[in-house]
Parts: C-alpha cells; sequence; structure tokens
C-alpha cells in the first residue's frame, strides 16, 4: 500500500486506540480487547515493554484486517527498528525530521507530535502525514477551530487527556481522527465493545455535521 493509502485506512474510523501498558502480556491482551471491540486502527507505544514484539504478532496474525502502528517513536534508530517489526505507521509526541525521513525511506506514514501552528507548519514541510496534537488536553477543540482557520490543511490528530465526551467535539473541531488511551480501552469487554460502538457512532455524526473540508478525507482521497 501507499503511504496516503496506509494513511486513510489508520484514520477511517476517526479514532485509533493507543496501548500503553506496564507488561507485554496487558499490552497484547488490551490490542485483543480492542481489536474484538471492532478497533481497526491502534499502536503500540514502545514505552511498553517488548512492543515491537507486540507489533510484529498483531501484523502477522491481522494482515489487512487492522492498521497496527507503533507509538512514541523518538528517534531514527527507533523508527527504522519499528518499521522492520511490522509497523504500518509510526506514531510520537514529538517532532523529529530523522523519524518522518526514516519512516518515509520505508513507504511508511509518519505522524509526530506538534503543539504549536509553528510546529505544524514546521512538521508538514518536513512531509509529516498528519500531525499528533499532544497533549490534546493542553488545548481545546476550540483553539484547533482557530488553528484549522488558518491552516485548513493541516490533518491534526488530537491525543493525550481524550476523553469518550470530548471526542467528537475535536471532530466537530475539524480534527482528522483522535488518539485514544485508558479512556478508550478501560473496562471488561463487553463494556469496551459497548463503548466503542456508541463511539463510532458519534465520530461518524460528528464528522457529518462538521460538513466538507476534512482535512484527511481532502488530502487522502486519492
Amino acid at each position: 500500500m501507499y503511504r496516503w493509502e496506509i494513511t486513510r485506512a489508520a484514520l477511517a474510523q476517526r479514532v485509533f486506540a493507543i496501548v500503553r501498558s506496564e507488561t507485554y502480556d496487558e499490552a497484547s491482551a488490551t490490542a485483543d480487547t480492542l481489536l474484538s471491540a471492532g478497533i481497526t486502527s491502534l499502536e503500540i507505544s514502545l514505552t511498553t515493554p517488548f512492543a515491537l514484539e507486540a507489533v510484529t504478532t498483531l501484523t502477522r496474525e491481522l494482515g489487512d484486517d487492522a492498521v497496527i502502528g507503533a507509538g512514541t517513536v523518538l528517534d531514527g534508530a527507533s523508527a527504522r527498528m519499528a518499521v522492520d517489526a511490522g509497523a504500518r505507521f509510526l506514531a510520537s509526541p514529538s517532532l523529529d525530521a530523522e523519524v518522518i525521513r526514516t519512516g518515509h525511506r520505508y513507504g511508511i506514514p509518519v505522524f509526530p507530535g506538534v503543539s504549536t501552528p509553528t510546529e505544524m507548519v514546521r512538521a508538514l514541510e518536513l512531509g509529516a502525514d498528519a500531525l499528533t496534537l499532544f497533549p490534546a488536553s493542553a488545548h481545546s477543540p476550540a483553539w484547533l477551530g482557530e488553528v484549522r482557520a488558518a491552516l485548513p490543511h493541516a490533518p491534526v490528530l488530537p491525543a493525550g487527556g481524550v476523553t469518550v465526551d470530548g471526542a467528537p467535539e475535536w471532530i466537530g473541531a475539524g480534527a482528522a481522527a483522535v488518539g485514544m488511551g485508558a479512556a478508550l480501552s478501560e473496562g471488561d469487554r463487553d463494556t469496551v465493545a459497548k463503548r466503542t460502538t456508541e463511539l463510532l457512532d458519534r465520530l461518524a455524526e460528528a464528522a457529518a455535521a462538521a460538513g466538507p473540508g476534512d482535512a484527511a478525507e481532502g488530502r487522502y482521497r486519492g
């Protein structure tokens, strides 16, 4: 798949799950619960023990049924290891040019971290495929709406503190998708499945209400 195709698939549900756990087994169980609930895009944070092994296993087992990426990719060396492990996209809380170059060298989209309009423009200049607004809790949907009035071409992905109730507001403000961790995955399988179904419906409604001009749809239509 081309980079834009992977990006479009990763953001198709307007939410991607972030798995950050204390152990490999916990990460695997969380990923399995999310995938069973209907999530089709998730990242395994490299702060998780044996994260790369988890990426490899999930990618091999799921094939094209889900898009598995690596998160908290901070430098070129980590980016190359994530690519070798089978990651379909790379995400980071920071902006590092070598991470973007490494991902693109091997046809993998990169979603670097940004927190200001200046960093957003810089990331776009470096070729970022989408922009992880981190931490989202330091901003608001209204702030994003103001920024996107000036940068309507910027596909922004709020992550870090995004809640189930707040996620539709971010989409309504123009976010291409949101990243969610424990707010999405906590609870038993039935709870997560119910939460996920309701969230996906609300995000679709928010996107429809926002109307045309969605950054991801416009940029990755193909």
